[in-house]
């Protein structure tokens, strides 16, 4: 019992250690000391009510035993086995339904929390004309207590039953039942108790029709309130009658008076409260529900909508031009530095190129955010932390898991929009001590890592011992086999020094160790929760989280910046769906960003920006949308814990996007709801589809949207969040849905742009086959051997009146040394229409769709001609000479340790030119195309497969000094 008290002490104590440590004790105190009074509550209420009406059967029983009704019964073998134990049998008994009784009752603290500080919404609703907060904090809360007193009163009666019938109070005999006045006033008053709960429940199932999902859509539908709104009222009336009769059996002898309000209580919830809006429902609404719902569809309307913060939606029809040469591309330089690196697919290149040590790790996928280049102008990047797995094979034990390797280090970044010679990404911000431009423009202080996604945080470590001998892993030194070590000087974690902390972490996680250690002194802390979602949970435990916490600089330290939502499904007649069904997509599925949970939803709001300080964990909540009243009511319930925008700093704002889940959730809204006319969404001849992700060929797995700088009609570039959709029937392109997800003025402006319907314009999918059928010669080449072709993100953006896609093509490469394959940038495929390029940047890849009809050429003479088969046969094994020697430098260069990326370039571009003279060789073989021949047909010079004999080619490179975008 006392090695159960302490371990119970333990966990109690650590988590007070822990929240005191990040500042959040109130939300410690406050949550502990609500559900202490709630338990309480819950189980003396209980045990009150259940045990007092069990101790008033047993004090009225009859005072001259069983025999007053003649006769023994089987009772009586009972009561003498259990007689003799009844007060423990008491005790017992109230003791386990007190602590379950009082263990649900907690449970429900934030519906007491939500009903205690509730604040207004400043909105009634359409039906009862209450405030929106009625509806969200209140009906939930009374829905709570019915609850707890109907199981009261049923637990009451069948605990008094057994009383009365154990000590003789009525006798099942025949005829009939033989109870005695004592017994049955007191069962009849406590059935007349359950019959006045149901009146009230009655009446307030009047108040949850708004939830209803009878009809067409959510929300209290014609039949609800034709016919079950006046059937609950009168049911609730019936009611009443009903208990009324239940307490006149206390005065009158017999059952008849029970009897008959029993069965009226019945017969009328059959015919009133089943049959009648059933028949309402079949003939009347089925016939006409297009009519008799229109109403209540734009109810559901508008507050759907409303609930998902999509009212302000812009929808506006474009004409997009399908036929690139009716439109000027010249000037539009919206698609310029359009992000072509693949967040989800360069990961395994940054793991390749910049973990420096097999103990260290990228997420994946990788993080996109906005820094400025050495001009000033804002770039997209591909953002990533060096986090720490686990100590190397073989040396994985307690010191080194605890004490050594503590922490990660560094911050890695590439823009976007550019790769080096190699089609490497051109790192702005790499290695261990971290260098880079980026580096310095920010003015990077500390690039150690203590907090972070990788799943090692979920473990502890213990941190900051002895500053004079420091024994914690910093970097590996470049160019040999020691390293650097450091001690944690941060605030953030709980000190150990004191004997009484490290036994309570000791039971805490069962390791004699953080006892016996001589390694940990005074100055030691120990650090866990250290993932930035599960800290944030921690710390404000009302709040739903993004699945995809984001590292930034921010004055000077590596941030996580987590979005917070607040999130019910108590808003009235709004559409309830599965948050989980809402956000899934490639990356959920991939299960390499958290999945958000099956609860049905049906009110989100972004209301908070937390970030979590990577080096000491300290975290911080800024309230963003302080119109929110959920967000509100827990800042009422919490004052203090969250802080006002207001405080956020400038650079912290300038990292602030819009949040994934939130936009998924409004995209799938939005495929049905940005219908505003009931008519047209009865009919839903207009609903939308998130389209399947082209590059994984599975239409059950949606696009993901996509992080990228993009320019809507009419505005200037800005950093955006995108998606597109399709019709419910056919592959065409239907709408393509951009919001602003810098912090501004524009911030969270969502524009649709709605396609033409007399213009088919193709899908993202229509798209991917068209670039895999059109260049499969290509870039099947690019991929033999050692290499395999894998598509990038496929992007889609507003351009020259039109929309365009634009997908890069990696080549992923198997290097030497035992690392893993990897890809590498190599072509940039482009759509617009039915007019497809491909290229090594994006600039020629635009030119070969939006450039000049090539002039045609001239049919060679026929001596020409007869002079060209020993001069093309000469030129062909010349350049298939060539490239077998450069494809052969490559190779080694790739098979080097580490990889000679320089010769590995300069081989690249003698195959790249042995490529083309094998081109030119083919050609003079070929007769000379058709003046009609569609330009198209040689829109790369690697488009013609290698002749027999010729090697397989790897992926040739970008030029040095040509970034994908020109």
């Amino acid at each position: 019992m006392i090695v159960a008290l302490f371990f119970l002490f333990s966990g109690i104590y650590t988590d007070f250690l822990w929240f005191d440590s990040t500042g959040f004790t109130s939300v410690f105190s406050g949550v502990l000391l609500t559900q202490i009074v709630l338990f309480l509550a819950g189980a003396v209420l209980m045990v009150a009510i259940a045990g007092g009406n069990m101790l008033l059967a047993f004090r009225t029983r009859p005072m001259f035993g069983p025999a007053m009704f003649g006769g023994g019964s089987g009772a009586d073998r009972y009561r003498m086995a259990l007689d003799p134990h009844r007060k423990l049998i008491f005790i017992v008994g109230m003791g386990l339904l007190a602590l379950f009784s009082g263990s649900s009752f907690a449970g429900q603290w934030k519906t007491w929390l939500q009903f205690s500080n509730g604040a207004s919404f400043g909105k009634q609703d359409p039906m009862f004309g209450y405030d929106i907060a009625f509806f969200m904090f209140d009906y939930p809360f009374i829905r709570m207590v019915l609850n707890f007193l109907f199981t009261a009163v049923i637990i009451s009666i069948v605990l008094a039953a057994i009383t009365h019938y154990l000590y003789g109070g009525f006798r099942l005999q025949s005829p009939g039942v033989h109870a005695s006045r004592a017994a049955r006033v007191h069962l009849s008053v406590l059935l007349g108790i359950f019959v006045l709960l149901k009146a009230v429940a009655y009446w307030m199932d009047r108040f949850g029709l708004v939830f209803s999902d009878r009809g067409f859509v959510h929300g209290a539908s014609y039949t609800d309130v034709n016919a079950v709104l006046p059937a609950k009222t009168i049911l609730a009336i019936i009611a009443l009658i009903c208990a009324a009769l239940f307490f006149a059996g206390v005065v009158r002898p017999g059952g008849m008076l029970p009897g008959v309000s029993f069965g009226l209580l019945v017969l009328s919830a059959i015919l009133i409260g089943g049959v009648y809006p059933a028949l309402v429902e079949q003939f009347q609404v089925k016939p006409n529900q297009q009519g008799k719902e229109a109403a209540y569809i734009q109810r559901n309307i508008d507050a759907t909508r409303a609930a998902y913060n999509v009212d302000k939606t812009e929808v506006e029809n474009y004409n997009a031009q399908a036929d690139p040469t009716k439109v000027q591309s010249k000037g539009d330089t919206s698609v310029s530095g359009v992000r072509l690196l693949d967040p989800a697919l360069v990961s395994s290149t940054y793991e390749q190129t910049q973990r420096i040590r097999g103990f260290y790790s990228f997420a994946d996928p990788l993080d996109v955010d906005r820094y400025p280049d050495s001009s000033g102008k804002l770039i997209d990047h591909i953002v990533g932390v060096r986090e720490l797995t686990s100590p190397p094979e073989g040396q994985n034990n307690w010191i080194n898991r605890a004490l050594v390797y503590t922490h990660g280090y560094g911050f890695v970044a590439a823009p976007g929009n550019q790769v080096d010679s190699s089609g490497l990404p051109a790192y702005d911000a790499k290695d261990m001590p971290v260098t880079g431009p980026l580096v310095t423009s920010t003015n990077l202080k500390e690039p150690r890592v203590y907090y972070g996604e990788d799943p090692a945080s979920a473990e502890y470590v213990i941190a900051g011992g002895n500053p004079n001998n420091p024994q914690e892993l910093d970097y590996p030194e470049t160019g040999g086999t020691g390293q650097k070590n450091t001690t944690y000087t941060g605030t953030g974690g709980v000190p150990v020094g004191s004997f009484v902390n490290r036994l309570v972490y000791a039971a805490k996680y069962s390791e004699a160790n953080i006892v016996l250690s001589g390694d940990i002194n005074d100055n030691s802390k120990i650090l866990y929760v250290r993932h930035p979602r599960d800290r944030v949970q921690k710390v404000a435990p009302y709040l739903t989280l993004d699945g995809n916490p984001y590292p930034a600089i921010v004055d000077g330290r590596i941030q996580w910046i987590v979005d917070g939502y607040t999130t019910s499904n108590d808003y009235p007649y709004s559409q309830s769906e599965s948050l989980g069904d809402m956000t899934r997509d490639t990356s959920t599925d991939r299960r390499v960003i958290a999945q958000q949970p099956s609860d049905k939803i049906n009110y989100i709001r972004n209301s908070v920006k937390a970030t979590v300080d990577a080096y000491d964990g300290t975290v911080k909540l800024y309230a963003w949308d302080n119109n929110d009243p959920v967000l509100k009511t827990w800042s009422n319930a919490f004052p203090g814990t969250i802080r006002p925008a207001s405080e956020m700093s400038p650079d912290l704002r300038a990292h602030v996007r819009y949040p994934e889940d939130l936009f998924k959730v409004q995209r799938y809204t939005l495929s049905r709801y940005h219908i505003t006319n009931p008519a047209a969404f009865y009919s839903g001849q207009d609903f939308w589809n998130v389209p399947g992700d082209p590059t994984q060929g599975d239409k059950n797995i949606k696009q993901p949207p996509y992080y990228l700088t993009t320019t809507m009609p009419g505005g200037t570039p800005a950093f955006s969040l995108t998606t597109t959709f399709v019709p419910r029937q056919g592959p065409n392109l239907a709408a393509f849905m951009a919001v602003d997800s810098s912090a501004g003025a524009d911030y969270g402006r969502m524009r649709i742009l709605r396609m033409p319907s007399s213009t088919p314009i193709p899908g993202p999918g229509q798209a991917q086959n068209s670039f895999q059928s059109r260049f499969a010669g290509e870039l099947n080449l690019l991929g033999v051997g050692a290499s395999s072709v894998r598509y990038g993100n496929l992007l889609t953006l507003p351009y020259a009146g039109g929309l365009v896609y634009i997908e890069p093509v990696y080549i992923q490469v198997a290097a030497g040394g035992g690392q893993e394959p990897y890809p590498i940038l190599q072509r940039v495929l482009v759509s617009f229409g039915s007019k497809i390029g491909v290229a090594r940047t994006l600039d020629e890849a635009l030119q070969e769709v939006f450039g000049s009809e090539q002039e045609e050429q001239a049919q060679p003479s026929d001596q020409q001609q007869q002079g060209r088969p020993e001069q093309a046969n000469t030129a062909l094994n010349s350049a298939i000479s060539n490239a077998k020697k450069a494809y052969a430098d490559a190779q080694k260069a790739l098979q080097a340790s580490p990889p000679d990326w320089d010769a590995y370039g300069d081989a690249q571009k003698r195959l790249e030119e042995a490529l083309k003279a094998l081109e030119g060789a083919n050609t003079q073989q070929e007769p000379a195309p058709s003046p009609s021949a569609s330009p198209s047909a040689s829109a790369s010079p690697t488009a013609t497969a290698a002749p027999t004999g010729s090697p397989p080619a790897t992926p040739p490179p970008a030029s040095p000094s040509a970034s994908p975008t020109g």
